[in-house]
């Protein structure tokens, strides 16, 4: 097995005027296998909505139930039907099945064709024509290396633009060259989803002609990182509790007063508090020498789940946590754009300065911002574990 894993991200706007979105994205996991569906229904509003979920879900469901690839292609080209009017599929999809970190299989079908950048340059893959249930469906296996990227989209993408920047809209070309100058830069695969889809948004006028849709996968090395957050129960387990955490690989977190005076005596080293605010709701941060970060505790990771939340969503904070020296937004960072297994030591003893009726904190409020942040970040990807004491 690999050291490889991969790092995915997408982000969709509405055709102007719509409600629901009629691009679909699934993204089914198993052991050794991830499958990323990007349907694209035919028009927009409710319909497109509803044929590309289901579109997206049949797939998805006979690929986790362990049906091969060919036989989910062949029932979905199958069953689908051809629009009367048009002449065209009632919902094109592409399919990014990766194996082991090591193969990527893509099966693509009327979505503009992905593109593959490798080594920061444009990398032409294979494919192969297949007719599937009187379709033409294209296929290509690729051996995947580190930093690969692989950008697919739907169609409202390359339309973007249309009778505006551009007579006949922004060539898959255009928009891979685009997506070239950026891949040194080493953007996470959401953030590159995002500032593709952005730029579409940009191109539009703001008022999006198409559902507009891309998703990114980057290939990159596994990046463990260590997060301490309160004191044990019992103040015997202080000792063991350190050893565990420190003993880890990877970068190491500390958020809360008790917390970094009880690492800092371990450590032997001098808690040094800064004084500096550099967002007035945030509290500033501190250092000891062999730690990576010190952060004070609730108030900051609150504000970490609530980039967190935002970063799977439709991630409008992203400049604000993204430049910023606060201690939730470099928590973000290390976070969101570094880490790829993320282990968690939580301590469960009740700070008695949290009992203060007047301070909206208490010892629930500390386990669920554990658990929300733990699901925010298992939904980018991440691999949690999470260790109480």
């Amino acid at each position: 097995m690999n050291n490889l894993c991969a790092d995915i991200g997408f982000k969709s706007i509405n055709h102007v005027g719509e409600q629901l979105c009629g691009d679909h994205i699934d993204i089914v996991e198993n052991d050794d296998s991830t499958v990323i569906v990007l349907a694209d229904g035919l028009g927009s509003g409710v319909k497109a909505s509803i044929l590309s979920t289901l579109t997206s879900k049949i797939i998805s469901t006979m690929l986790a139930a362990g049906l091969p690839l060919e036989d989910c292609v062949s029932t979905i080209a199958g069953t689908l039907p051809i629009c009367s009017v048009r002449g065209v599929a009632y919902s094109t999809f592409t399919i990014i099945h990766i194996i082991n970190n090591e193969t990527a299989v893509l099966i693509q079908y009327d979505n503009p064709l992905s593109i593959l950048i490798r080594n920061e340059k444009v990398y032409d893959y294979p494919k192969t024509e297949m007719n599937i249930g009187g379709k033409k469906i294209y296929r290509s296996e690729i051996r995947l290396q580190e930093n690969d990227l692989i950008i697919s989209m739907s169609d409202g993408c390359p339309h973007a633009g249309i009778g505006m920047a551009y007579n006949f809209g922004w060539k898959r070309e255009d928009i891979a060259a685009f997506m070239e100058m950026l891949a040194p830069v080493g953007y996470t695969a959401k953030t590159l989803s995002t500032i593709l889809v952005d730029e579409c948004d940009n191109l539009y006028g703001h008022e999006p002609g198409d559902d507009t849709t891309a998703c990114v996968v980057r290939i990159r090395r596994r990046v463990p990182m260590n997060i301490l957050f309160g004191p044990p129960s019992n103040k015997d387990d202080c000792d063991r509790m350190m050893s565990l955490f420190f003993s880890k690989e990877g970068k190491h977190i500390i958020c809360g007063g008790t917390t970094s005076t009880i690492a800092s005596r371990w450590l032997k080293k001098p808690l040094v508090a800064s004084l500096s605010f550099e967002h007035s709701d945030v509290p500033p941060i501190a250092t000891i020498e062999g730690v990576d970060l010190v952060t004070e505790g609730v108030i900051t990771v609150n504000r970490v789940l609530e980039y967190a939340k935002d970063h799977i969503g439709e991630n409008l904070l992203y400049e604000k946590w993204s430049h910023s020296r606060d201690g939730a937004s470099l928590i973000s960072r290390m976070l969101f754009e570094e880490a790829t297994d993320i282990n968690f030591y939580v301590g469960r003893a009740i700070n008695p300065a949290h009992q203060n009726p007047d301070l909206p904190i208490n010892f629930n409020i500390k386990m669920n911002l554990v658990q929300e942040l733990s699901k925010a970040l298992g939904k980018m990807g991440k691999r949690i574990k999470v260790s109480y004491f």
